[in-house]
């Protein structure tokens, strides 16, 4: 785990990533964890009737990747995550591996605030977009 960096060390530009294998046990334990039992993610044979024909991640589990970014990597450990906006593009099934990037945009050192472009890529097609707004204590 990184060290939490004083928001004057920060610069536009920055990036962090992180890859994540979407596995049936996580997309599971999410399932328990948020309460969201829809079939798509959970039932083979009822995905299977379903355009996308076969199940797919929690959108929630895959943007949930960027809070750990953020409290490991950039901006790191005591960071507060205040705001995300996410467009979700494309669908994220089971076995997917998932490069998880931010990025530095725009910085308010008076506010200590850092904006970051948010994205997840799955074999280089983007299937997840948006913005983040961190707070530096």
């Amino acid at each position: 785990m990184s060290q939490t960096l004083d928001i004057k060390n920060l610069s536009i530009g920055m990036k962090a990533d992180a890859s994540h294998l979407i596995t049936d046990t996580d997309v599971r334990a999410f399932a328990e964890v948020s309460k969201d039992y829809n079939p798509i993610h959970l039932d083979d044979d009822y995905a299977k009737s379903t355009s996308f024909g076969r199940r797919i991640a929690h959108g929630a589990m895959v943007a949930s990747y960027f809070s750990s970014l953020f409290a490991t990597k950039l901006p790191g450990p005591g960071c507060i995550y205040v705001a995300q906006e996410t467009k979700f593009k494309k669908p994220v099934f089971i076995e997917d591996t998932v490069l998880v990037e931010i990025e530095v945009v725009d910085i308010n050192i008076e506010r200590k605030r850092v904006f970051f472009a948010t994205r997840c890529l799955v074999n280089d097609v983007e299937v997840l977009s948006g913005k983040a707004e961190i707070y530096i204590p």
